[in-house]
């Protein structure tokens, strides 16, 4: 079992900005405004904090979880992302995002391969939950669909970089 030993620090670098660009690159597909984005930072934070209770979590995810929730490892990822899409445009950074989980997925199958199906399911699990959290097109809350054409494009870009 893979663990953050497992990965040199740059390795586990990329792993930890693969967690934020799985819903980053949700988010960029189809910007949902102030509230959308809101709801879709706290969806994307609810299902990282489940990987830390969740008995079918594997020590991978439980690893990338407790560095989540110290400041060094949220900044770290936090870093990274920024400079991934440091002035960049909506189109740009989904495109940048899942680049960056096809990167993890590679490392992933390349360092971890016992872990790999799960952590990537687990990367699905968060883009796919962004994308529900809240509602696409409409007015006040009333109308619009749960998840938009672009984002469920994305969900399936992001399952092919992943390959699951």
């Amino acid at each position: 079992m893979a663990d953050k030993t497992s990965f040199t620090p740059d390795e586990w670098k990329r792993i930890l900005e693969g967690v934020m660009m799985a819903s980053v690159a949700v988010t960029a597909a189809d910007p949902s405004g102030l509230w959308g984005l809101l709801k879709e930072s706290f969806a994307a934070g609810a299902t990282l904090a489940a990987g830390k209770t969740d008995a079918g979590s594997s020590a991978l995810i439980k690893a990338v979880v407790a560095d989540f929730e110290t400041s060094e490892g949220r900044g770290l990822a936090r870093d990274g992302v920024k400079e991934r899409i440091a002035g960049s445009k909506p189109a740009e950074i989904k495109v940048q995002g899942i680049d960056a989980l096809r990167q993890v997925g590679v490392l992933l199958d390349t360092k971890a391969p016992e872990d790999a199906a799960s952590f990537k399911r687990w990367l699905q699990q968060i883009s796919q939950h962004v994308a529900e959290a809240a509602k696409e097109g409409g007015f006040l809350g009333i109308g619009g669909v749960r998840v938009s054409e672009a984002e469920k494009a994305t969900l399936a870009e992001i399952a092919s970089a992943l390959k699951v």
